[in-house]
């Protein structure tokens, strides 16, 4: 027996990847897949791949709009936010010809980086096969003043593949009177088509570097978000449709690019971003879907 039990589990501890100093690592990751089936004569998306290590996990699926209609999943992280070491990997592949919609229970928080300055990442990866349907509504990313990390999503289509989404962050706590002063985020966004890039971007936001306050960057906003639709069938009308839905604001755009339709906004309000964008998936989603929108239950608790 060794007479240093505490060094012996510190050292498996380190092996294991759980480490309290500059190389510590806490992974999670979540893989899901959907299915088409064929049920007493109807087809029926299912859950038939749902694979998880870690602190990532989903509910049972919810079928709110009947059994043959898009199916519902909530995915969970239980420790609700991200530290210094966290590495969370999230993927999931729709199937042809399957429709779901994927969303979260609650804000998720990126906390201040410890004293070792060691970043998160999270990294989403979601494969939408032909003739399949995904949509994906996180509630909003809640960036604390010192957070340090990399959020990145990719998302894949085929020929024929649709596709309704978005990504909200709020920067500080305003209401506490703590704003992000410090620290380093990158957001990474990659949308293809067939292996072809559609829609590439990265975004620094750093409160130090002159775009965070610059008129022709960020502009001192707190709060940004994205809504995105491809396999819209008249792209121009959708359009119309979202700016006659919306109320009037310098706060927010819509405009398309090589199929996408992009909607931004950048301000000050987290509920203002989060109605914005609810209400532009409402009024989009009859006209990528042809189903009226069917909110999630969990939004309402």
């Amino acid at each position: 027996m060794t007479a240093f039990p505490n060094l012996q589990a510190l050292a498996a501890a380190n092996d294991s990847g759980h480490r309290f100093d500059a190389g510590r690592r806490w992974a999670a990751s979540l893989s899901l897949g959907f299915e088409s089936r064929l049920e007493h004569g109807d087809r029926v998306t299912r859950l038939t791949k749902r694979h998880h290590s870690g602190p990532l996990r989903v509910q049972r699926p919810f079928y709110p709009e009947g059994r043959t209609g898009c199916c519902h999943v909530y995915l969970l992280h239980p420790p609700g936010g991200l530290v210094s070491g966290d590495a969370l990997t999230i993927d999931a592949t729709v199937g042809e010809g399957s429709h779901a919609l994927l969303t979260t229970p609650a804000a998720a928080k990126l906390y201040k980086a410890d004293s070792h300055g060691v970043a998160w990442a999270q990294h989403t990866h979601l494969t939408v096969a032909k003739d399949a349907i995904l949509e994906y509504l996180p509630q909003e990313t809640l960036a604390f003043d010192g957070s340090r990390g990399e959020q990145s999503t990719t998302i894949e289509l085929a020929t024929g593949a649709r596709t309704l989404g978005w990504e909200i962050l709020a920067l500080g706590r305003p209401a506490s009177r703590l704003p992000f002063v410090s620290g380093h985020l990158e957001q990474r966004f990659r949308l293809t088509l067939d292996g072809q890039p559609l829609w590439l971007e990265r975004q620094p936001l750093d409160p130090n570097h002159p775009r965070f306050a610059g008129k022709w960057g960020q502009g001192g906003a707190t709060v940004q978000a994205t809504l995105w639709a491809v396999g819209l069938d008249d792209e121009t009308d959708a359009i119309e449709a979202v700016r006659e839905a919306l109320p009037n604001s310098n706060r927010w755009a819509i405009t398309r690019r090589r199929g996408v339709v992009l909607l931004r906004y950048l301000g000050n309000e987290r509920n203002e971003a989060w109605a914005l964008c609810q209400q532009a998936w409402e009024t989009l989603r009859p006209r990528l879907t042809g189903l009226t929108a069917h909110i999630p239950r969990i939004w309402l608790t």
